[in-house]
Formats: C-alpha cells, structure tokens, sequence
C-alpha cells in the first residue's frame, strides 16, 4: 500500500478546472518532484495533500485512510508537514525558539507522553539542537528569524516542518529567491533529509534542482499529468519539452529546457 494514494482528483474554481482527474501514488521513502509550467496547478496539488483546500471531486488517501478535506492540522497529526514557499516563522523569535515551538507539537507530545515533564523536555531540548545542526544553522540558533537572510530562513522552514517528525514532507519552492550559489547546499540538505528515510514530495521552479533529486517525477501542464517517469525519461519526454517551450518552441529548439539534447 502507498503512503499517499490520488484518485481522479479535480479541483475547480468556477469554470477553471486547476486539476483534472489526476491519479497518483506515492510510496514510502521515494523522492516524487511535480512540475510543471506556471499555473500547471502544483501549488494546488500541495494544498490538498496539506489539507488546506478541499477537492471538488477525487479521493486522497494517507496510509490507508481517506482524507481530502480535512483540516491541515489534521493532516499535520497524521504526519503531512509541509515547508512554505513564503517562510512564515515568528519572526520576533529565535531559531531556536521556532524549531522548539513546532517540536512541542501535538505529535512529538502524544509520542513523549510517558516521560516525566522534565525528561520531555530534555529530549524536545535535544531534537531541537539536532535538528539546527542537520540544517547547518548553528551560528544563527540564538538570531531572531526576522533578521535572517532567504537562504537562512528557507533552512528554518525546513527544520520547523521536521520538527514533529512527519512521515511525508512536502517541499513547496524550496530554492525561489535563493541565488546560485545557495543551490547546491540547499540540495545536499534535501537529500540528507530523504535519506535518512523520509518520504519526501517536493514542487520546485528549478527543474534541473528537482530532476537531480528524485526517485519520480511527475509533470503536470494546465491542470492534467502529462508524463511520470524516472528523471531521464521526463527529461526527454517530448510532450514535457513541449509543455515548457511551447509547441513552436519545442520544434524549433536544438537545446532541451529540460537539461538535455531535444
């Protein structure tokens, strides 16, 4: 059984269809990236897994139970974490504080719950310090959130979302305002983080980002799955180089948007 089970899931806003019918799978420990042109309906996809938008049609099922609608708390508690494009931390507080507050989570309590107050506490205290050194944020633990740079506060989205120990992490634009030189960093930090067992769905601009590091890709073009493969096979799919050049484009190109030969 798949961690996260689609099933001709449709989301329409009026006469805008922003999904159609999509079916999709995702099993534990993979790396699945979605993408897709602008307004291809990644975004959308996200917030339904999250809980935060309720589909006009379909199922979504999470480790067997069936879930779409549900409130994104909800989804939170059966293990849905998700990092936000735009990084919404306390600012007024430290990291440390911020990881600790996500940490301290309903969930984390429910699994400490037969440790004395001051051993759960120890072991929050502890998480929390691992945690800032697996995002490599040590020199900035005691730095208000507000005072830290894109790339800083791009890291601490991702701790908070590890905080609570989710089962499926959902990594929204992680790279978008992150200049080149923070690519490659930032891409070894995901993939520690899939490799130490999560499962893991990221929706990112930077395709050559997000084809370096899945296992799946799955690519969305107006609302519909046009492709799902390996990264290679997505790469030189041409109905994928399509959807990002444009017809004419695509026939015209001799270079692949993608990152190979068209």
């Amino acid at each position: 059984m798949a961690l996260l089970e689609i099933e001709s899931l449709t989301v329409r806003f009026g006469g805008l269809v922003a999904l159609d019918a999509i079916e999709l799978a995702v099993e534990k420990g993979q790396f699945v990236s979605v993408i897709g042109p602008n307004g291809a309906g990644k975004t959308t996809l996200f917030n339904v897994i999250a809980g935060v938008l309720r589909p006009s049609s379909g199922r979504v099922l999470f480790d067997g139970r069936e879930v779409q609608g549900s409130r994104p708390a909800h989804m939170s508690h059966l293990g849905v974490r998700r990092s936000f494009q735009v990084g919404r931390p306390f600012s007024s507080m430290t990291v440390r504080e911020n990881i600790r507050v996500s940490a301290a989570g309903r969930r984390i309590l429910q699994g400490l719950g037969c440790l004395a107050p001051r051993a759960a506490n120890r072991a929050i205290a502890s998480w929390v310090e691992e945690l800032i050194g697996r995002v490599g944020l040590e020199d900035f633990a005691d730095r208000r959130a507000g005072e830290l740079n894109m790339g800083e506060l791009r890291r601490l989205e991702i701790a908070r979302a590890l905080a609570s120990h989710p089962s499926l992490l959902l990594l929204d634009e992680p790279a978008a305002g992150i200049g080149a030189d923070g690519i490659g960093p930032l891409a070894e930090l995901i993939r520690g983080v899939h490799r130490s067992g999560l499962t893991v769905m990221l929706v990112e601009h930077y395709v050559g980002l997000a084809l370096s590091l899945s296992d799946r890709v799955v690519v969305l073009d107006e609302g519909r799955k046009i492709a799902e493969g390996s990264p290679e096979a997505v790469r030189n799919d041409e109905r994928v180089i399509g959807a990002y050049l444009g017809k004419e484009g695509s026939r015209a190109a001799t270079v692949n948007p993608l990152g190979g030969e068209s």
